[in-house]
């Protein structure tokens, strides 16, 4: 058993330069109840990260402070603030004392759809969810996939997990983050992202893959979590069909999966793995 001090020692410091720039994790100490041996280890950081559109934030999220910008472009398009990269004029990051801001600088016409978008926002922040309006808003409409013709090997679908685990080096150093990479036929995982939040891995691995002019419907999004409603509408939402997850998902994500017409695949491990939705997309 390991206890963890009230006073944690941070032998990784923030630099505090007009440049700061945040370390994706940091040493700290512990000792343990049982001998009393100090430990010394990295923990990975949790920043705030302020997604602010033409100088209005409209979201703070926590996050890890690595690959901001990815995260940036893939939370935008995802969550729907915007519905193509070229709409964004300029971007900066800014790092603070107190955490990051990722700044938008939209065109005009993109203006105005965040503006509609921060309207149909307005109720569910401001009273909780309430009435059937704010309810079918919570549960937005899911890009339909079912046109997309791609087809993966079984044998690279169940490894996919494990080919994954060679790109997190943070979860290597830390063991508390999550990771999404890009299943590419007959290459394996070519990209990947590590965050502590999974929808942050996610809207890491998107934003990377739009930035690089990759298309996310030529392969599969692989994930270290369950499978929730929200990694269902982000994966669909660029063109995704095909979710492998090394956790079971929720009945619901299954529900809109379906609907969507992407294969979902989950409890991939072991070289092992469970067919959900359409497997017509899964090579035998």
């Amino acid at each position: 058993m390991i206890y963890w001090e009230g006073a944690l020692k941070m032998t990784v410091p923030f630099r505090d330069s007009p440049k700061m720039q945040y370390e994706a994790s940091v040493r700290m100490s512990s000792s343990s109840i049982g001998t009393g041996v100090e430990i010394s280890r990295e923990l990975a950081q949790e920043t705030p990260v302020a997604l602010v559109f033409n100088g209005t934030t409209t979201a703070v999220m926590m996050a890890s402070p690595s690959d901001i910008q990815d995260f940036a472009y893939g939370f935008a398009l995802t969550e729907g603030f915007i519905s193509d990269p070229d709409e964004i004029v300029d971007f900066e990051q800014v790092a603070h004392e107190a955490g990051i801001e990722a700044r938008y600088w939209l065109k005009v016409d993109a203006s105005e759809k965040l503006r509609r978008r921060r309207r149909a926002s307005m109720g569910p922040v401001g009273c909780g969810l309430c009435g059937i309006d704010s309810l079918e808003q919570a549960v937005r409409n899911i890009a339909p996939v079912s046109g997309i013709q791609l087809q993966i090997d079984a044998a690279d679908i169940a490894s996919a997990t494990d080919q994954l685990r060679d790109h997190q080096a943070l979860h290597d150093r830390t063991r508390s983050a999550h990771a999404a990479g890009f299943l590419v036929p007959g290459k394996g995982i070519v990209m990947a992202r590590e965050d502590i939040g999974r929808h942050n891995a996610v809207d890491k691995l998107l934003g990377a893959l739009i930035r690089s002019d990759t298309d996310p419907g030529q392969g599969a999004i692989v994930v270290t979590s369950r499978v929730s409603v929200e990694l269902i509408q982000k994966t669909t939402a660029l063109g995704c069909s095909m979710l492998i997850a090394v956790s079971a998902p929720t009945a619901f994500a299954v529900k809109l999966a379906q609907q969507s017409g992407m294969t979902l695949v989950a409890n991939a491990k072991r070289a092992d793995c469970e067919v959900f939705t359409n497997a017509h997309r899964i090579r035998t």
